[in-house]
């Protein structure tokens, strides 16, 4: 069965982008503009592995951190950021994040966390 990955990022290249390679890898996904429409929705709560963006207009990643770590800390948590600073890194790995990932990331690097988090139990 393919694992569903939720990309949340309110930039629609960096979903489309996103979409596109994980589909290639077999994965299937779902592109959310905000973390508000993840929550809403449903289907997101069926998620393997939510792959965020921190810097969004409205809740950004550590507020959609803080809630899916009330809600279901189980499912795996990829954070991305354009504004890697080691304070915000730490924090978010501290939370439980699976992995801090810099943009740009090469996919080889994006596919390497996707697979550790899905070997977690």
């Amino acid at each position: 069965m393919q694992k569903l990955i939720a990309i949340i990022d309110d930039d629609q290249a960096i979903r489309d982008g996103l979409s596109s390679l994980l589909r290639s890898f077999g994965f299937q996904v779902r592109l959310y503009g905000s973390g508000e429409d993840f929550l809403n929705d449903e289907e997101g709560n069926c998620a393997d592995i939510v792959l965020t963006d921190i810097q969004m207009p409205g809740m950004s990643g550590l507020d959609l951190q803080s809630i899916m770590n009330e809600q279901d800390p189980k499912i795996p948590l990829l954070v991305m950021t354009a504004f890697p600073e080691e304070a915000l890194r730490q924090r978010v790995i501290a939370n439980g994040a699976v992995c801090f990932l810099s943009k740009p990331f090469k996919a080889a690097e994006l596919i390497h966390w996707i697979q550790h988090a899905l070997e977690q139990p």
